[in-house]
């Protein structure tokens, strides 16, 4: 159990969270108390669960609010979703956007539906797919052929584009950009968690990033909370994009 976790009963979790701290505090339980056995954090995260990952998954939050101000409709696709990260945090952050958290594993669409039944989110699905799968989606919706087979069910579930793709610790931004870029919609933006190797990974991804319609990539410090290590946030608009 994380006895220890000194930002259980700290006030700058309601700074951070405001209405949606309930929701998460659900989420907070249920991760410590299946997490680690369900394969989703480590033994070290025990005690730091706020700092390392609810509070870092919120740092995309804001980022999140300004695609949103310019966009038609307020969609994000979470791809490789894992535990929940950022995916969750979000959701029960931005209760106006639809969230459809994409991931490949059925134990962690498990541990996701469950997660969503706990914290009452009624504006969130999970969809149980690669990326590869999900983009072939979007190709077959706009009557194109996919170079991957799809599943009816994700062919179902995925059929238009999404203002936001966010995703957290799933792969290196060479690999990351033909996942993700995709499944944003013109004008929308990937908004990804990152570590301090952001920068380093936009400049060996360049071109793959281009090849996607990826534009203007950029690295934001992202503010976690008062007194805490910002995170780092890499964010690529997709052609026809307004810059920011």
């Amino acid at each position: 159990m994380a006895e220890d976790d000194e930002l259980r009963d700290s006030a700058l979790l309601a700074d951070v969270f405001g209405p949606a701290l309930p929701k998460l505090q659900a989420f907070y339980a249920k991760l410590e108390a299946e997490g680690e056995e369900r394969g989703l954090i480590g033994p070290r995260d025990q005690n730091i669960l706020w700092e390392r990952h609810l509070l870092n998954s919120a740092a995309v939050v804001p980022f999140m609010r300004q695609a949103f101000d310019h966009a038609q409709f307020k969609t994000v696709a979470d791809v490789g979703s894992g535990g929940g990260f950022p995916g969750l945090v979000a959701a029960a952050m931005l209760p106006e956007a639809r969230f459809t958290l994409i991931e490949p594993m059925e134990r962690r669409c498990v541990w996701l539906n469950e997660c969503i039944e706990t914290m009452e989110l009624n504006n969130t699905v999970v969809v149980r797919a690669r990326a590869e799968e999900a983009i072939g989606a979007l190709e077959l919706a706009h009557g194109r052929k996919s170079k991957t087979p799809v599943p009816a069910e994700v062919t179902e579930s995925i059929r238009h584009p999404f203002t936001v793709v966010t995703c957290r610790a799933v792969a290196p931004m060479t690999k990351l950009a033909a996942w993700t870029m995709p499944l944003v919609a013109t004008g929308g933006e990937l908004i990804a968690l990152k570590g301090r190797s952001a920068q380093t990974e936009i400049d060996k991804a360049s071109k793959q990033i281009a090849k996607v319609d990826g534009v203007h990539p950029c690295v934001v410090e992202a503010p976690v909370a008062d007194g805490l290590e910002p995170t780092h946030v890499v964010i690529v608009s997709k052609r026809g994009s307004k810059r920011r």
